[in-house]
């Protein structure tokens, strides 16, 4: 029999092991349904909110002291101005209300004489479902404020240009596209975490789960050599992981037909030609991160311990992500090879409907492969080691 058969052979064992067990079925599952999932309840909560504000139901304090911005509240678009509470503050800080407008008592006098008025908006800057609401009662009240003021100085013959000594035009460069990808960003992350959570089970179980249990060394007294057992359990592991990454993107892309991208001011499209790029951006993990549980598996003396392990690893597999949101950088040629990093840079260009140069495709790829192999030879090193096989 062939090395090849044997490969074969010992990965559609460990893949027919691994799948009669519902913890590697369950296992894959969530790890490919937590983003989708996750993804929805934001973007719809997020939509929600720009619905809420779209819809302002305004409370106001002092509505007769102030009866022509009043009336100009209520002729805004979506804008309800309603009664504010006896105490505004303790409203507010008790969350009866988002936002609360204090018009004081001698508003008409000061309005009269053309004196600054001071109106109170009172919030609560800790509670972030209400900014968007705080912060368009504030921009309607500057709105109001300029009108104000430009009719004044008309009233007085000067022309409100005169305080206007600068007109900022914006020129933006970036597609609809690009802009939506960058809220939309966190979607490779995900498809990047289901490689590393897709074969989790299969190679935390084919290594440190069979040694628990005592049966890794009666595999290992079998004639196959053991780099076509390492080499079989990595396969089955990595085919697992690329499952579920297939599942996740396609739910991800799925999900977003059905977001409200306009409310969330977004133009997003996708085709089926950038869905693939971006798939073989992601594929390639499935081989590191599947040679990096079994590597650090081997060091595991039950499938516990082993799990302890992953929950590390999935730390770390998030950090370039994370970083990259917060720490926003410029794609250099150099990153595209380093792994982990390249396939996030090439996922996230591919959503914004950039597609990059194939030569860095293939980099990427190498240098994940390369790494891969590197880890497969370890960890058979490690079972040609007494020391490692009987450890319990």
């Amino acid at each position: 029999m062939s090395r090849a058969t044997q490969l074969l052979v010992v990965t559609r064992k460990e893949l027919r092991d691994a799948f009669r067990d519902r913890r590697a079925i369950y296992s894959v599952l969530l790890g490919s349904l937590f983003g989708p999932i996750l993804i929805g309840v934001m973007l719809n909560a997020i939509a929600g909110r720009q619905r809420e504000v779209r819809d302002l139901t305004l409370p106001v304090v002092g509505m007769d002291h102030a009866p022509a911005l009043v009336e100009w509240l209520r002729q805004q678009k979506g804008v309800t101005v309603v009664p504010g509470p006896a105490d505004p503050e303790s409203a507010v800080r008790e969350r009866r209300e988002d936002v609360v407008v204090i018009i004081p008592a001698d508003y008409e006098k000061k309005f009269s004489a053309s004196r600054p008025v001071e109106i109170r908006v009172v919030s609560d800057g800790s509670r972030n479902t209400t900014r968007p609401k705080v912060q368009r009662a504030r921009s309607l009240l500057q709105g109001y404020a300029s009108q104000v003021a430009a009719l004044r100085l008309i009233g007085r013959g000067v022309s409100p240009m005169v305080v206007t000594p600068l007109q900022l035009q914006e020129l933006e460069v970036s597609s609809a596209q690009q802009r939506a990808a960058q809220v939309l960003n966190f979607i490779p992350m995900f498809i990047v975490l289901a490689a590393f959570t897709g074969g989790m089970q299969i190679a935390t179980d084919s290594t440190a789960g069979e040694r628990e249990r005592g049966s890794l060394e009666a595999l290992l007294v079998n004639p196959a050599p053991r780099a076509v057992i390492v080499g079989g359990k990595w396969l089955a592991a990595a085919l697992s992981a690329a499952l579920s990454v297939a599942i996740t993107t396609t739910l991800c892309l799925l999900l977003l037909r059905f977001i409200p991208m306009a409310e969330l001011g977004l133009r997003f499209r996708l085709g089926p030609a950038q869905v693939g790029w971006m798939v073989a951006a992601v594929l390639p993990v499935c081989l590191l991160s599947t040679s990096i549980q079994l590597y650090l598996s081997t060091f595991a003396r039950s499938f516990k311990e082993a799990q302890t392990y992953m929950g590390y690893l999935v730390m770390v597999t998030t950090a370039p992500a994370v970083l990259s949101s917060v720490y926003p950088f410029a794609s250099q040629p150099w990153m595209y090879p380093m792994p982990i990093v390249g396939q996030h840079l090439l996922a996230v260009e591919v959503l914004g409907g950039k597609t990059p140069a194939p030569w860095l495709f293939a980099a990427s790829a190498l240098m994940v492969l390369t790494a891969a192999m590197v880890l497969v030879r370890m960890t058979t090193r490690n079972l040609q080691s007494e020391r490692v096989i009987f450890a319990r």
